[in-house]
């Protein structure tokens, strides 16, 4: 028997803002509220033990920022590269320069704390 990514756990300064960032991001929904002040997001009908992991935005008085040991990588399901890019834009992620270049396929982007993440070329097909 092996282990599965259950959920991922991303200290924040601001619960609420990024539980409605990356809700929009992954097309999920608020699964659950703890008292410490954390919010846990995940596949609508699905939840925590479903085929995709969950995400838990934990309150931090000092979450570190930008390039985590840990990042997300996100592909789009219903567009193309470029036009994912200008929807995760518009929800707020930014354009980061780790020293990438122009020749990379991916897009190197932060959330709205500053925590990396990439924007990577293929469309893969949703669950």
């Amino acid at each position: 028997m092996a282990c599965r990514i259950s959920e991922l756990v991303l200290d924040c300064a601001d619960p609420e803002r990024l539980a409605v960032f990356w809700s929009e991001v992954l097309g999920y929904v608020e699964i659950g509220r703890e008292e410490d002040g954390s919010i846990e997001i995940g596949p609508p009908d699905a939840g925590f033990g479903g085929a995709q992991p969950t995400l838990v935005l934990s309150p931090s008085g000092d979450p570190r920022r930008g390039k985590l040991p840990l990042h997300l990588d996100v592909n789009a399901t219903d567009r193309d590269q470029e036009a994912e890019l200008a929807r995760l834009l518009a929800l707020g992620a930014e354009h980061a320069d780790i020293g990438q270049g122009d020749s990379v396929s991916w897009h190197v982007l932060t959330d709205p704390e500053g925590n990396e993440f990439c924007l990577l070329r293929t469309r893969i097909q949703p669950l």
